[in-house]
């Protein structure tokens, strides 16, 4: 796998949890980042830029770098991504759509929202192993295109944890379903400065990392990932010798040598998220822009089209036995309003009571008048 990719989705995704406010969330940079690289690819200036600068890849290499992204996940055991675009049937095609969107993924829209959702609800269902049932997406007569990608982790823990009921005080008061383990492997636990990681190895192919500290600590772990090597090794914090990491305490083993102990609260977390409220981080200012636009997307479409909608819904379970994950990002292009000059005009409206009358039009002999005090005819 191309590791600029790799990096480019790593920092997509550490910009985003650190704009997201306080509170239990989930987010998926690789669920979004193909779908900035294709728009990247496809985008006008200035919204070209301002894409390939989120997406963090070279304009004219995004479209071919997300399909070749989604092609490398589905190598892996654990984890199935698929992309999919779906065109309005009335929408015309540039010249260049093929360049930017192979063909196999092309589906069609009716336009008609009963017909187009269930196919789409259906699409998601299919390729998130019914984690997630819905597209994220509002279809109506307007949306042109709609652009999609969906992701499905699933994984067994190659030691599986017991779970057990736990009575907490303080912040966390209440009780809550709680997993324990012992793993031999001392290096699973590294200090990176004032960050403690912690990777929960899969049986296949994927590791959950958890992260615990002080500071920036999503970002700090997002470091780390890509740093598995570097860092302070439990092997050299067992004896006591180093600082002991944030999180982590000189405990006492029956076994016949160290190990580890690892606990903590099972999780299930959700999260839906507008993308268009963080439009900055996400290269999304000007393809969104629906004033005075000719359409920001002229490889896809002679026709003026703007970003209208762009949404995920993500979803995490981290439980006894495994972890699954799933996300589900589209984004919805509209027309962009073509803005003509106009000139000035008169609104006259009679929303109170008026005078009427009626006369021959040469000699102005009046004929009938009267006035109106309310309307006279119900509707």
């Amino acid at each position: 796998m191309d590791a600029d990719v790799v990096r480019a989705v790593n920092d997509l995704t550490g910009r985003w949890v650190r704009s997201l406010p306080p509170g239990n969330s989930v987010v998926s940079g690789l669920g979004l980042w193909p779908l900035l690289a294709i728009l990247a690819t496809a985008a006008d200036e200035p919204g070209r830029s301002e894409l390939a600068g989120a997406a963090g890849i070279a304009a004219p290499d995004g479209s071919r770098f997300a399909v070749q992204l989604i092609e490398a996940l589905g190598e892996s055991p654990d984890l199935h991504a698929a992309l999919g675009v779906w065109v309005h049937e009335q929408l015309k095609l540039a010249e260049t759509f093929g360049d930017v969107v192979p063909a196999p993924l092309v589906g069609m829209l009716t336009g008609k929202p009963s017909i187009d959702k269930p196919k789409l609800d259906a699409w998601a269902a299919e390729h998130t192993d019914d984690m997630i049932r819905e597209m994220p997406v509002d279809l109506d007569p307007d949306v042109m295109l709609v652009l999609a990608s969906a992701l499905c982790l699933r994984t067994t823990w190659a030691r599986p944890f017991t779970e057990q009921v736990k009575h907490l005080e303080g912040s966390w008061a209440g009780s809550w379903r709680w997993l324990e383990r012992t793993d031999t492997d001392l290096d699973s636990v590294r200090r990176y400065g004032d960050l403690t990681v912690i990777t929960v190895r899969g049986d296949a192919d994927v590791d959950v990392l958890l992260g615990i500290g002080a500071g920036d600590v999503i970002g700090g772990l997002l470091d780390a990932a890509a740093r598995p090597a570097d860092g302070v090794p439990g092997s050299e914090l067992v004896d006591g010798r180093r600082e002991v990491a944030p999180g982590v305490r000189i405990g006492k083993t029956t076994a016949p040598r160290p190990d580890v102990w690892l606990s903590l609260p099972s999780f299930e977390v959700s999260s839906s998220h507008d993308l268009l409220e963080l439009s900055e981080v996400f290269g999304l200012t000007a393809a969104t822009s629906n004033s005075g636009s000719q359409g920001h997307f002229s490889a896809i479409s002679p026709a003026p089209l703007a970003i209208g909608q762009a949404k995920q819904k993500v979803l995490a379970r981290f439980f006894a036995t495994g972890f699954e994950a799933a996300a589900v990002t589209s984004m919805a292009m509209t027309r962009a309003a073509m803005v003509t000059s106009q000139a000035p005009r008169l609104d006259v409206v009679l929303d109170r009571p008026f005078a009427f009358a009626a006369v021959l039009r040469e000699s102005r002999l009046p004929i009938v008048a009267g006035w109106i005090e309310s309307p006279t005819q119900a509707g």
